[in-house]
């Protein structure tokens, strides 16, 4: 009876433990390369979800978003680069956030397009793909809705040589004036 009240223990203690990974992780195998030169196609990411019940996502983050529009049945990995209220414009190879440019050391080439400027709405993020040439994303006229943000990128665990943490940068440490509609807050 003893063993048994310990074989009972050692299941639900276990299925506690994986029914809380499964309710605050998730993995996200990448199918474009969106995100070169940071994540390949074919990295197996973690993605974890406590960070944005927490507090809200900042520019620099890398997220996993349901595709705006039905576009797609698999989740895009992207960066955010605009958040709600923000000016995005981008000119002659750089992007700008309330016509502060931003530093992008995580792109693998400057944009060739020119777009905006255009205001993030309310509740909605701007996102752009590392590989900004070859990434289908903000700059195509759409933004992320809030409940579409599945999670941020946190660990790459596969391939083994590919082993590390996602490269998220903090844009805010670029000093960003924040957009016209938060100032007064």
């Amino acid at each position: 009876m003893k063993l048994l009240r310990e074989v009972l223990i050692y299941i639900a203690v276990g299925a506690a433990i994986y029914t809380g990974m499964q309710l605050t992780m998730q993995n996200y195998t990448v199918v474009y390369t969106s995100m070169l030169p940071g994540i390949h196609q074919g990295d197996w990411i973690r993605v974890e979800k406590v960070t944005y019940w927490i507090s809200a996502p900042k520019r620099g983050d890398v997220i996993v978003l349901q595709p705006p529009r039905n576009e797609s049945e698999t989740p895009y990995i992207k960066r955010i680069i605009g958040l709600p209220g923000d000016r995005i414009e981008v000119v002659g190879g750089k992007v700008k956030v309330n016509g502060f440019v931003i530093d992008e050391p995580y792109i693998s080439a400057p944009p060739q397009y020119t777009l905006g400027p255009v205001t993030v709405p309310a509740d909605n993020y701007f996102v752009l793909g590392d590989n900004r040439n070859n990434s289908v994303d903000s700059h195509g006229g759409w933004t992320v809705p809030r409940q579409n943000i599945i999670g941020k990128g946190w660990f790459i665990y596969w391939p083994p040589s590919r082993w590390g943490m996602v490269p998220n940068y903090d844009l805010a440490s670029q000093g960003i004036p924040q957009p016209a509609s938060s100032a007064t807050k």
